[in-house]
């Protein structure tokens, strides 16, 4: 009986510490899935390059790009300018956001997939895989420029972020918002030797239904980002 007993203890000891292990195994494997879809992006520069005074002079609206991709470079340098974070302990960005309680997220479009852009981390997470801009769905993203730009990137608002605390004004405030963040990536486009479109006109809620991005959120701005397309001579 004793020696039942035992052989029933170890059983149960050594079914317990399975179960743990599994549970350690599958939440290692969760976390690790989870960075692999994580890109980092190259730490952003904060000093040198273009003036800005020669930024705004140089800035010009353009409809057309080269098919030229981006490097990542490029691409740590204009989700920065957006919302990257330009003081760590206070987590403040490179636009202003009234109360500090951002309700922008900036998404990123490209051929290989739909990200999102996540400040504290100077990341992408990545979202979907397949080359949205392209296929029956497209909608809004179906027009020439959007289609044919290596880069769109998608200034969403979640309004209700405010709604709390500035019931009237909250959709204001937000699209102040999206203006300072549009204004920026423009402006570093430019100082990177690339051109963008502010496409305002677009259906902020198709956006985001095409993108299924949750439902909360709205698209304010859609700005293709490229290499202008070279002047014939």
């Amino acid at each position: 009986m004793l020696e039942s007993r035992w052989i029933s203890v170890v059983a149960i000891a050594v079914i317990g510490f399975g179960s743990v292990t599994a549970s350690r195994l599958a939440g290692e494997a969760a976390s690790t899935e989870t960075r692999q879809q994580e890109i980092q992006l190259p730490k952003p520069k904060t000093s040198g390059g273009m003036s800005l005074n020669e930024a705004l002079a140089k800035r010009r609206t353009q409809r057309k790009f080269a098919d030229k991709a981006l490097s990542i470079e490029q691409i740590s340098q204009l989700c920065w300018a957006a919302q990257g974070i330009t003081e760590a302990e206070r987590g403040l960005r490179t636009a202003p956001s009234a109360g500090e309680l951002y309700p922008i997220t900036v998404y990123l479009i490209r051929k290989d997939g739909l990200f999102e852009y996540v400040p504290k981390a100077h990341a992408l997470k990545k979202l979907k895989s397949d080359d949205i801009r392209s296929g029956s769905d497209a909608g809004p993203l179906g027009k020439a420029g959007i289609r044919s730009a290596p880069v769109c990137m998608v200034v969403a608002m979640n309004v209700s972020r405010l709604a709390a605390r500035w019931p009237d004004n909250a959709d204001r405030y937000c699209l102040l918002e999206a203006g300072h963040v549009a204004e920026n990536v423009l402006l570093q486009a430019t100082a990177l030797g690339l051109v963008a479109t502010p496409a305002g006109g677009v259906d902020g809620e198709k956006v985001v239904e095409v993108l299924g991005l949750p439902s909360e959120m709205e698209a304010a701005y859609v700005l293709p980002v490229g290499y202008p397309v070279a002047e014939k001579r």
